[in-house]
């Protein structure tokens, strides 16, 4: 009784907040079930509603207490007046996969109306995993029921029980102009929030507009369901919880599954190649249609089989459904539940000695051009066990690393439970602390302490608080030319290949270890001469788009915005003597270009060296007690037996792509800049100063994954001797190994000089959800991004290099180029470059420093 008066009380206060009450924790389903089995049960439709609609489904810990008590009522060990044993299974039913399946294939031991029900619940569940053999030894025993389940599964009544996608879809148009970020979607600010979908919905687009939810609620009333629209919809980081709030306030409800929802439409000119695949992998269709003749009001009907879009009667946009299985796609519920869906029904037909059958709609494959490959597509056909993929060709290849990070964690262990998984079947899975460990709130303290078993139960590696960035560590676990994901979109690795997706994405490639692609053209971007004196490789960077906007390729200007990017393979030849180190800066900023991956072209010997670093720092993280010790030490093991055969794939010479841009380092003289808000608006000190733009700076920060100790290096050299700097200036290295490393070469005394204010290895102002730089601040910054209200409310924000920044920070302004160049050339000598560029290897340091680095 107490129990459900709580709950009362809880739903109440969350009704405040115009959301459901949460889920009910293990602890709270076991009270529930105590209630159900006395007689009379107290309020029983109440208690009853609870214990099906509000219980998580999967192999959550509530499941397996739910579960526990249907099976008892199934196999007669308890009775309950509201569930028999019949309804039990039906009960069972809506669980997914995972703890309710055991008790569902015991059932169908029990003859008449028992196993007639536990087989239809089974008939459609997808999430069996092992348990498809033991339904098929009841078939082989005899088991009538057992068969029918193997043949229904084979047939895939799964699927073709669910309603197909509709062919006309009437919705209200909910139009934000220009560019939907992520951070529009799914603020930073609230990051904390995102396991609980209905919380974090509310802070939906509030950077954006004002009261978009009052907005929403009254377009509602119009009758029909709302549509997202806009220019450009979700670039940014690959956040499912963007989708997540979307669906909150645009899909429908899931039976039995509390606090979640599934459907909508998102419609726009360009959709982030990232959030149009966690689109489609949660059951929500994106369309890609002019988004000209929309208005926020306006009621239209959306046909996605013709491809059109009418208003008032008159066609108004057209498009083409891509990709052509995205209605089979909707109708499973999304993209992962289909693959996993086909993967059970070739299974039973293979079990059945049947053949593959036509039962869904085939990927559309592109003719063979008979060209060669390029790099990206041999590692990804590498990664299928073929040659190579050509551009359209749809695969699913082996995802050998596979990156998660804290304040998406939360939302990918719901997507592992809701996948019925107890092990990741990824060769090595990664979760780390890095967005939350500066300043957490209690939300992330609970996630830090409940985490880590979750993820080394399942053979999964886990970084501890203070670790530093994802990136910075995910990167020394890549084996090259071998393909990957990640749920931050700058999970892009410097050797191999990685495409980031959504939270639902990642969970699903850990758990087996593969993921859905149609594979992107390639564009291809060639150094060639000398980098220049003073020259940097982020003006390297950011000289990318500077020669694309000249090409007549980019254009910064959002309507009717072009990007060669956009959805493609950034491919990048011309530095192959770069270090491991530096050619993440050029393949984590692909991210910026919206790019759907990254390969850079390098020699075999710094990869050899860097595996060679990273062979170390694997057993000294075993020896100091790091999990799980089996994933890390086969990930060293495979390490050294590439080091023992070094190979390295090549682009062939006839490799096609959709377009080349090549770069003349001879010809950068001076630094290349993002100017505030965007980073495809790049220009040179020069063109900042002709364009009339600000030039006095509030606030520096030197940090994120775009660092390495090299550029802190060089940021103190360039403060040294110089006092206190003229504004704030803030110093986040990426990792507690380069935190201690410079702390020891007296680097830290200078920034402490300088008057900087240092700040735990991690994210840092990069992330937007920890510290912030002072409202409407100028800033100079070496991060990632800088969309709008990202590094503060109201910021605006320079992206450019740490030596930049480190004369920024002495003048308090942008300099010109002769006052920066005078700067950096009187302060790292040529003779100097080598010591101050030079990189963590771990196995050239002694013992006792390693492991003081780790500790």
């Amino acid at each position: 009784m107490a129990f459900l008066e709580d709950y009362k009380a809880h739903t109440k206060e969350r009704a405040t907040l115009g959301v459901p009450p949460l889920a009910l924790t293990a602890e709270q389903t076991a009270e529930l079930v105590e209630l159900l089995k006395a007689s009379p049960i107290v309020e029983q439709d109440y208690a009853m509603d609870i214990f099906v609609n509000k219980i998580p489904a999967g192999v959550d810990d509530a499941a397996y207490v739910k579960a526990a008590f249907l099976n008892d009522v199934v196999q007669g060990n308890v009775s309950c007046d509201s569930i028999d044993a019949v309804k039990a299974c039906e009960i069972l039913g809506l669980m997914l996969g995972g703890f309710n399946v055991t008790p569902l294939v015991e059932a169908l031991k029990i003859d008449g109306d028992v196993a007639n029900a536990a087989a239809n619940q089974l008939k459609n569940t997808i999430l069996v995993y092992d348990s498809f053999n033991d339904v098929k030894r009841l078939m082989d025993e005899g088991n009538a029921k057992a068969k029918e389940i193997v043949e229904s599964w084979a047939n895939g009544e799964w699927f073709t029980n669910k309603p197909a996608m509709d062919e006309e879809i009437t919705v209200t148009v909910y139009k934000i102009p220009g560019e939907t970020n992520t951070d529009d979607l799914s603020p930073a600010s609230e990051a904390f929030t995102r396991a609980d979908i209905p919380i974090h919905a509310n802070s939906f687009l509030i950077n954006r507009m004002d009261n978009p939810l009052d907005t929403m609620k009254k377009l509602k009333e119009k009758g029909h369901p709302l549509a997202y629209v806009g220019d450009v919809v979700g670039t940014g980081s690959s956040r499912k919880s963007g989708i997540n709030s979307v669906q909150w306030h645009m899909g429908k409800d899931i039976p039995g599954i509390p606090n979640k929802r599934t459907g909508g439409i998102v419609i726009g000119d360009i959709i982030a190649p990232i959030f149009f695949n966690t689109a489609e992998d949660s059951g929500c269709i994106p369309i890609q249609a002019p988004t000209a003749e929309l208005n926020t009001g306006d009621v239209i009907t959306v046909k996605p089989f013709d491809g059109t879009i009418e208003k008032d009667g008159k066609v108004v946009s057209t498009y083409e459904i891509e990709p052509n299985t995205l209605p089979d796609e909707m109708r499973a519920g999304g993209r992962i539940p289909l693959i996993i869906g086909k993967g059970l029904t070739l299974k039973a037909r293979e079990a059945l000695g049947m053949d593959a059958g036509n039962i869904f709609m085939t990927p559309s494959q592109p003719a063979d051009n008979g060209k060669g490959f390029t790099l990206a597509q041999k590692m990804v056909g590498k990664a299928c066990g073929i040659e190579g993929v050509k551009p359209g060709v749809y695969c699913e290849p082996v995802a050998t690393t596979v990156g998660s990070q804290d304040t998406t964690g939360p939302m990918t262990r719901d997507e592992v439970k809701e996948l019925a998984a107890l092990n990741f079947g990824a060769d090595m899975t990664m979760q780390s602390f890095c967005h939350t460990a500066a300043y957490p709130k209690p939300a992330d303290i609970k996630l830090q302490h409940t985490l880590p078993e979750f993820w080394t139960s399942r053979k999964g590696f886990i970084l501890r608080p203070g670790d530093g960035v994802i990136h910075s560590w995910l990167n020394r676990l890549c084996l090259p030319d071998t393909v990957g994901t990640g749920a931050d979109s700058h999970t892009r690795f410097p050797i191999g290949i990685s495409f980031p997706a959504g939270s639902g994405l990642v969970a699903f490639a850990g758990v087996t270890g593969m993921m859905p692609l149609t594979m992107p053209e390639s564009v291809l971007v060639r150094f060639k001469g000398t980098m220049q004196p003073g020259i940097t490789l982020r003006d390297m960077v950011n000289a990318i788009p500077h020669q694309a906007i000249k090409d007549g390729l980019l254009t910064v200007e959002k309507a009717g915005k072009k990007n060669i990017f956009g959805g493609r393979v950034l491919e990048i030849e011309g530095l192959e003597d770069l270090k491991c180190e530096q050619a993440f800066e050029l393949s984590d900023a692909s991210a910026e270009r919206s790019a759907a991956a990254c390969t850079v072209k390098l020699n075999k010997e710094p990869i050899i060296e860097y595996l060679n670093s990273n062979i170390a720092l694997i057993d000294e993280l075993i020896k100091q007690g790091y999990e799980d010790a089996a994933t890390l030490a086969r990930r060293r093991d495979k390490m050294k037996d590439w080091i023992a055969n070094p190979e390295l794939m090549e682009a062939d010479s006839d490799a096609e792509y959709a377009a080349v841009i090549e770069i003349d380092m001879d010809q950068i003289k001076e630094p290349i800049l993002a100017c505030p808000n965007d980073p495809d608006d790049v220009k040179t000190l020069t063109e900042i100063r002709a364009a009339g733009l600000r030039t006095e700076i509030d606030e520096v920060f030197v940090g994120s994954c775009m660092t390495n100790i090299g550029l802190f290096r060089a940021l103190g050299e360039i403060l040294k001797g110089e006092g206190p700097v003229k504004n704030k200036l803030w110093v986040c290295p990426p990792t507690k190994m380069d935190e201690k490393q410079l702390a020891e070469e007296g680097y830290y005394s200078i920034f402490g000089m300088a008057g900087a204010r240092t700040e735990i290895p991690g994210c840092s102002l990069c992330m937007g959800n920890q510290a912030s730089v002072a409202q409407d601040a100028w800033v100079f910054s070496t991060s990632t991004r800088n969309f709008d209200n990202r590094l503060g409310k109201g910021s605006q924000v320079y992206l450019g290099s740490a030596e930049l920044a480190a004369v920024v920070a002495l003048k308090g302004a942008l300099p010109t180029p002769q006052e920066y160049l005078e700067i950096v050339s009187g302060k790292i000598t040529p003779e100097m470059t080598d010591t101050v560029y030079k990189y963590l290897n771990f196995n050239t340091v002694s013992q006792e420093q390693l492991t003081a680095m780790i500790k």
